[in-house]
């Protein structure tokens, strides 16, 4: 049972009475193979067999839906993603964790050295400001760097019909925004069993931010993904800006100490307004920049998703033959 053949699935002849006949009696049966058919075939759910022809037994197929197929192709990809995430080497788990403390140490340290040692921030502790900024700027970047090399890392999937590229960019990052959300709740946990009050102050608010965040993120990685695929140079490019958009976007120093006159060019930065609305959320006494927007945001990430689909549906065929 459940041999698959050239022209398609063997099944074993074990003749049965079937009660599902209403004329006839000792009618044989077959009974369906055992386990799924490859690319060459369709997938039969357990228990049940194809139509045959002639004589054998009249019994309905039930194939997937495209819903049930996807979802299982989503699964088998995050679970392989994940499996490479943190087994990549022993300290796999330690580095994602120690990441954003020796970010925080260096920034603290830069900032102490620039600024004098003037670490204060009207209505929020500096170090969970600067914190809560750098694990919300995590999110975007990771989205982004890590879906460029999504699309030739799974190259050897494309054998199989039912994987496309797109699947390998959502599947990533959704791994990533899901591990990230684990850090940070860890540090909030951390952070409340020191009797730091690490908690948000608006917790549907830091949600929005945060999620926001993820999908600004993955509509960048969506479009880098498809683009660097087709132009290598792109994904180059791409890496190379993790520091200006790092310095640019408020994760360092805050908005409101620089002139209006350099401020107004930096509001058209999205994940500024992102982090912001993240901080708010946390601190309620915080302050933020004057012209936040929400609804800005969610027009940059409303196109870059759009858009990312749309390169990736466009240039599908391509995408599986580099």
């Amino acid at each position: 049972l459940g041999r698959v053949g050239i022209a398609g699935p063997v099944y074993e002849r074990r003749p049965r009475r079937d009660r599902a006949w209403p004329s006839g009696r000792g009618r044989p049966s077959y009974s369906a193979p055992l386990g799924r058919v490859g690319i060459a075939g369709p997938v039969w759910a357990r228990g049940q067999a194809p139509a045959e022809r002639g004589a054998g037994a009249v019994t309905t197929a039930r194939l997937r839906t495209p819903w049930q197929v996807t979802r299982a192709v989503w699964l088998a990809l995050f679970l392989r993603e994940f499996m490479g995430r943190v087994s990549a080497d022993r300290l796999a788990w330690f580095w994602m964790l120690f990441e954003p403390i020796a970010m925080m140490g260096i920034m603290v340290a830069i900032r102490t050295v620039a600024l004098g040692g003037d670490r204060h921030i009207a209505g929020v502790n500096f170090v969970l400001w600067l914190l809560v900024g750098l694990l919300g700027f995590f999110l975007f970047r990771e989205n982004m760097v890590r879906s460029i090399g999504s699309i030739e890392a799974g190259r050897a999937l494309y054998s199989y019909r039912q994987v496309k590229p797109v699947d390998l960019v959502l599947v990533r990052g959704f791994l990533e925004g899901s591990l990230k959300t684990f850090i940070l709740g860890l540090f909030i946990a951390v952070g409340t069993l020191l009797g730091v009050d690490a908690f948000p102050g608006d917790f549907m608010l830091a949600l929005f931010a945060w999620m926001s965040l993820w999908l600004l993120g993955l509509g960048v990685g969506l479009v880098l993904s498809a683009l660097s695929a087709l132009v290598p140079e792109i994904g180059k490019i791409a890496r190379i800006t993790n520091l200006p958009l790092l310095i640019i976007s408020g994760v360092i120093i805050p908005m409101n100490f620089l002139p209006h006159d350099i401020l107004q060019y930096l509001m058209w930065n999205p994940i500024l307004h992102g982090l912001e609305l993240l901080r708010s959320g946390f601190f309620p006494n915080y302050r933020p920049i004057v012209g936040l927007d929400a609804t800005y945001l969610w027009i940059w990430v409303l196109s870059l998703l759009t858009l990312g689909f749309m390169l990736q549906i466009r240039f599908e065929v391509r995408l599986k033959a580099l």
